[in-house]
């Protein structure tokens, strides 16, 4: 299966182009924004169980990102309200369920061949540090080979001068309106900027929080034999 899979072609996912489509389990559905493979692939997806939805134990061969973006996910681990930011690296193996239904952010087979670090952040109670520019503050989650990610809180009416990403750009809007020269992108509007892409970001009146990753195309990623 091939789903935006052109690492070369700027991508945007609007909230309005949602469209959920069964897992093999029962109450757990994905919207795909991009995928190289078949069920076992390198994969960007929103994910949602249902109330009381969960998978059979598994390992992530390949690694796995998770940001809930509501309810609260839950594993034999723990239990992972909104907010929560987990990487589970490769090799890990767990039984993912929510009591309660939750939506999530799922990113498959997109670690570094050396990247081992398991993550458990809460978003929620993080320390910011001062963005680049006036009204912009930003909460590191990992970084590993050049590859950094993180949630980006921008004040109204902020504007950041132009750029580029040598190593390309993927965006999830989680709150307000991000804008480029490109169109306006509402809370759950998915970008995908390719390398050496260029823009320049503003928020208007509504300010916006975003989660941002950079530098992981053209990266040595595990995932990379689904698209070579």
């Amino acid at each position: 299966m091939q789903v935006n899979s052109d690492f070369s072609q700027r991508v945007v996912v609007l909230p309005e182009n949602y469209k959920y489509i069964p897992s093999p389990l029962n109450g757990v559905s994905r919207m795909m924004l991009d995928r190289a493979g078949g069920e076992v692939a390198r994969a960007t997806s929103i994910v949602r169980y249902e109330p009381g939805a969960g998978y059979s134990g598994h390992t992530h061969d390949g690694g796995e990102e998770i940001l809930v973006l509501s309810g609260t996910f839950s594993d034999e681990h723990g239990d992972y309200p909104a907010g929560s930011y987990l990487r589970n690296p490769p090799g890990s193996s767990h039984t993912p369920f929510s009591a309660e239904g939750c939506t999530i952010l799922v990113k498959l087979w997109q670690f570094g061949a050396d990247d081992s670090e398991k993550l458990i952040t809460d978003t929620t109670s993080g320390s910011w540090l001062p963005g680049q520019t006036d009204g912009l503050s930003v909460l590191p989650l990992h970084e590993h080979n050049g590859v950094n990610t993180a949630l980006v809180r921008w004040q109204p009416n902020t504007r950041f001068g132009g750029h580029t990403h040598p190593g390309g750009e993927e965006i999830l809007v989680l709150e307000g309106v991000f804008n480029d020269e490109h169109g306006s992108y509402p809370a759950g509007s998915w970008l995908r900027n390719p390398r050496y892409s260029q823009h320049t970001p503003f928020t208007r009146n509504e300010g916006a929080l975003i989660y941002v990753k950079v530098g992981h195309m053209g990266a040595n990623l595990l995932g990379d034999r689904f698209i070579d």
